[in-house]
């Protein structure tokens, strides 16, 4: 769960397993390994998420010949939830997903998940907020495609259903995002905007320098989406991290914890002797 003064790191798996069960197993285990908090994934329920043409539309891909092919094919049910529920227990990792429509929604309350997590995508659909706060599940929003009006917006819906946001994630909503489109300073004015919320940042740039610089602007959460390899099929595997880089990652953002320390300036002990050695006077 969010707590404070430790960023909480989630590696979203979302739909980067390309609908087979053994490769999210995979990148669970090695989300884990890396020292993340939690994992994420998505939930459609197709036929209310898409229409009939869209469905329908010629789309070569591993799965057939059309778009309704693809996406039945990346969307897992109850069997693989469950095995994913089943192994992110006894890997002690958190994993929860984002739920597209509110079919998806009651869906994943069947299990002990700690949040649902709102989509950019999906942040304006005040039907799909309403229904998500009346779960009781806190919830994690990203804000891409927003400005700061449209996000006072969400903000105001989520709380006028009774519901409670655990945590809000600037974003930039392009795949893979430009570094001038970044915005990281956004993190500082959401913090400001919103004082009584916790303040995160999903990442959708190349590399990892600008997601630790979020973590040092004070982001309290960090998702970024990561792949088994970024050549693999798919349309979000190129703003992914691979797993070295998530390691990588993780790693940094912990250093980062550790140095920031809580701003008094003070002599540390360790300091005295090398002052004993090196200073010729001290008449202060």
């Amino acid at each position: 769960m969010i707590q404070e003064g430790r960023c909480y790191v989630v590696a979203e798996i979302g739909i980067n397993h390309n609908g087979d069960i053994g490769a999210a197993k995979q990148l669970i285990k090695a989300a884990k390994d890396a020292g993340c908090d939690a994992v994420k994934f998505q939930k459609r329920t197709i036929e209310v998420v898409y229409t009939p043409e869209e469905l329908a539309k010629p789309r070569e891909n591993p799965f057939g010949e059309t778009n309704g092919d693809l996406k039945r094919g990346l969307e897992f049910g109850k069997a693989e939830y469950d095995q994913i529920d089943r192994l992110c227990k006894e890997l002690e990792i958190e994993w929860f997903a984002s739920p597209w429509d509110e079919a998806s929604v009651d869906f994943l309350v069947q299990y002990d998940i700690p949040y649902l997590k709102i989509a950019s995508a999906s942040a304006t659909d005040k039907a799909l907020l309403h229904h998500c706060a009346a779960t009781g599940k806190p919830l994690l929003i990203s804000t891409g495609m927003c400005d700061l009006d449209l996000i006072r917006q969400i903000v105001a819906a989520v709380k006028d259903a009774g519901g409670t946001i655990a945590c809000l994630y600037h974003c930039t909503s392009t795949y893979p995002a430009n570094a001038e489109e970044l915005n990281l300073l956004g993190i500082k004015t959401l913090e400001q905007e919103f004082p009584d919320i916790p303040i995160g940042y999903s990442g959708h740039e190349v590399g990892l320098p600008t997601t630790i610089m979020a973590a040092a602007l004070g982001a309290k959460s960090i998702e970024r989406h990561i792949t088994l390899s970024r050549a693999m099929w798919g349309s979000d595997q190129a703003a992914s991290i691979e797993l070295p880089g998530l390691q990588r990652l993780v790693r940094d953002i912990r250093a980062w914890e550790v140095a920031r320390g809580d701003g008094r300036i003070v002599i540390y002990d360790s300091e005295r002797p090398i002052a004993d050695k090196l200073r010729r006077k001290h008449t202060l």
